[in-house]
């Protein structure tokens, strides 16, 4: 038995998110696991670092499986990237031994949400970005941006259907970054609620509208009630970017991405 790491690129524009859900409903996951277990010649299940909505893209989500089959690392490669749709990817592969594993030992997981933030609708980002089409005051985003830093009870901020048995997360950076016509949502945690992300770009976009001003939001948080926060914001610019591991484990280093939008890193 060998357990394999692996670094994989999606536009979850036709997908109902990352996890396997019932039969008829396409998922990441279930498109990936399929492939490789033609590969492998058994089944193959594959363990992800994080869960992501519908719609959502990620440029590194970090998996894991295990199997019996022997194949060079650029066999898996290059058999999966030959039978999955164009837009899934796995990017690397690595053989790592059965201490590692994708979810539990990540130490925090990293998203960039996008929005492009200009009059006319952009075409060739069709479900790339979420467009915002009205004037926003960036300034005061990028100074409310701040107030989701540090150790919070998330509550007002994760969907009615979030599963987890606890809102308290610890949020190590919340930076809104204006980078040409778009603005970058930049932000890392021990881990995410349902929603989380999305909550929080609502928030910050309805601040930028002049909705409310930026203690609103520790009034908010006060509340502990997804009712007293705004709205969600689309899937559409939301990526999943980065799983942290212990340094041990010595996973390959990509480009955060999205690529396209050119960012330092």
């Amino acid at each position: 038995m060998q357990r394999f790491a692996v670094g994989i690129e999606f536009c979850g524009i036709r997908y109902r998110g990352w996890q396997t859900q019932q039969p008829g409903v396409r998922s990441i996951q279930e498109t990936l696991e399929s492939v490789l277990s033609k590969i492998a010649d058994e089944p193959v299940i594959l363990h992800g670092a994080g869960r992501t909505d519908a719609g959502v893209h990620a440029t590194n989500m970090v998996a894991h499986f295990d199997t019996n089959a022997i194949r060079p690392e650029r066999g898996w490669l290059m058999g999966a990237n030959s039978q999955l749709p164009k837009d899934i990817a796995i990017q690397w592969i690595k053989e790592m031994d059965f201490e590692f594993h994708a979810r539990f030992k990540a130490q925090a997981r990293r998203y960039r949400y996008v929005v492009y933030q200009n009059p006319s609708r952009p075409a060739l980002l069709y479900k790339q970005v979420t467009h915002a089409y009205y004037p926003l005051d960036v300034d005061k985003m990028i100074v409310a941006a701040q107030k989701f830093e540090g150790t919070h009870n998330f509550e007002s901020f994760r969907a009615a259907a979030c599963q987890s048995n606890q809102p308290v997360r610890h949020v190590s950076h919340c930076r809104l970054i204006r980078h040409g016509a778009y603005l970058v949502l930049d932000i890392q945690a021990d881990g995410f609620l349902h929603h989380m992300v999305r909550n929080i770009m609502g928030c910050l976009l309805e601040v930028g509208q002049g909705m409310y001003d930026i203690e609103h939001i520790d009034e908010i948080f006060a509340a502990e009630d997804r009712k007293a926060a705004g709205i969600t914001a689309p899937p559409d610019g939301l990526y999943f970017i980065q799983a942290h591991y212990p340094e041990q484990f010595d996973l390959p280093k990509v480009p955060l991405g999205p690529h396209w939008l050119n960012m330092p890193e």
